[in-house]
């Protein structure tokens, strides 16, 4: 009799561990995909960021501009070689 009642038992703890460990499972996906959700939105915030202090790739129109204007002092010989060079630099950088 004592083996009959101790079953009942058994099965019962299974089936709640069973239970407690999907509740666990599901939790950790939900705290997951919050963690994930965070760090996109952390990543956008500093691509932003970037973005909005970073030079234009393509140097833009005013950067041309001033180059071409470099060249041309270049040209005249007001700049020598190495000034020329060192305000290219400076151009091309953004500085």
């Amino acid at each position: 009799m004592f083996m009959r009642r101790r079953r009942p038992l058994a099965r019962a703890a299974m089936v709640g561990g069973v239970g407690y460990a999907g509740y666990r499972a599901g939790q950790n996906r939900e705290a997951s995909s919050q963690r994930e959700y965070d760090e996109q939105a952390r990543i956008e915030a500093l691509e932003a960021q970037g973005a909005a202090s970073a030079p234009p790739a393509g140097g833009g129109t005013d950067s041309f501009e001033a180059l071409r204007q470099l060249a041309d002092l270049h040209k005249e010989g007001v700049l020598t070689d190495a000034e020329f060079e060192v305000q290219k630099q400076k151009i091309l950088q953004g500085v």
